[in-house]
C-alpha cells in the first residue's frame, strides 16, 4: 500500500518490505533532493499533497503495474513537507520472480507517480525566490 510520510525515509526498510523467497529481483529507485534544477541552485524543496487523492492515485498506479507485468511485491512512499539537498523524496521498490520485470515496473510506476498524482514542489532558490511545481 503507498504511502505519504513527513518522516524521513528509510531506504532499508523499503527493501525490506519487498523482499520474499518469491523474487529472484528486487530493484530500488530513490529520488532525492537536488542542488541544481536547470542551472538554478535549490536550497530545499517543500512537498504538499491531497492525500486521500494521491493515495488512491498511487494505488492505481501500483496496480497497474501489476496488471502489465508478473510482480511480487510493490511499495512506493513519498515525502511531504520541507526537505533539504539530500534528503530522500521519493521511493519506489518492486520484487519480481526476473530482473526485466522489476526494472520495467519500477520505471513506470516512478514515471507514472510523477507525471499523475497531485503532489506539489515548492522549489526554494538560492536568490530566495520560489516556484511552486505540479506534475
Amino acid at each position: 500500500m503507498p504511502k505519504l510520510t513527513e518522516q524521513p525515509i528509510d531506504s532499508q526498510q523499503l527493501l525490506c518490505a519487498v523482499q520474499t523467497t518469491q523474487a529472484g529481483a528486487v530493484i530500488l529507485f530513490l529520488g532525492t533532493v537536488r542542488e541544481f534544477t536547470n542551472q538554478r541552485q535549490t536550497l530545499a524543496l517543500d512537498y504538499e499533497a491531497f492525500a486521500p487523492m494521491a493515495i488512491a492515485e498511487m494505488e492505481r498506479i501500483e496496480a497497474e503495474a501489476r496488471e502489465k507485468w508478473i510482480l511480487a511485491k510493490i511499495e512506493t512512499i513519498h515525502r511531504l513537507g520541507h526537505l533539504t539537498l539530500g534528503e530522500i523524496s521519493v521511493g519506489v521498490a518492486v520484487s519480481a520472480p526476473h530482473r526485466d520485470s522489476a526494472f520495467a515496473a519500477g520505471q513506470y510506476v516512478i514515471d507514472e507517480l510523477k507525471r499523475r498524482v497531485p503532489i506539489w514542489k515548492k522549489e526554494n532558490w538560492s536568490d530566495g525566490s520560489q516556484e511552486w511545481v505540479h506534475p
